[in-house]
């Protein structure tokens, strides 16, 4: 059975891995630093689903989305399952779990970003009840 809770210190290797199968590759003592700072600088939180000797088989970042656009929002800024482990309702579980965090905190609804090319995990956001509301492009500039 799968379990969710907060993300520790010592899942940071576990929590490379798998951020590095989404396709960001990151060491774990970086990933660790990041999990530190988003713990010390939000009220965001890192979830992890874990498997029976309470390894992470997968995790999702959620927080309150602060806008002047709107209110009530919560935003979801990554989810990964294993990739031995998609297919079994981990990430829907996931989704769940960040859902009643933010609904916890006052969120009246969600939001999630998805790469154009990840049409797979489009699916699954349809599947569970999301709709696309709109199509965007993403700038970059780097900051020297």
């Amino acid at each position: 059975m799968t379990r969710i809770r907060p993300m520790r210190d010592t899942d940071a290797p576990w929590v490379a891995t798998l951020t590095t199968q989404l396709g960001y590759p990151v060491e774990a003592t970086e990933l660790a630093a990041r999990a530190a700072d988003i713990r010390a600088t939000t009220d965001d939180e890192i979830l992890v689903a874990t498997d029976a000797a309470d390894r992470p088989i997968g995790w999702i970042h959620v927080g309150r989305l602060a806008s002047l656009e709107a209110s009530g929002l919560a935003i979801l800024h990554g989810l990964v399952v294993d990739e031995a482990h998609r297919s079994s309702g981990t990430g829907a579980t996931l989704v769940d779990a960040a859902e009643a965090w933010a609904l916890e905190r006052g969120a009246t609804s969600m939001v999630v970003y998805s790469r154009s090319t990840r049409e797979r995990a489009h699916r699954f956001y349809q599947r569970i009840g999301y709709v696309e509301i709109k199509r965007s492009h993403v700038f970059e500039k780097a900051l020297s």
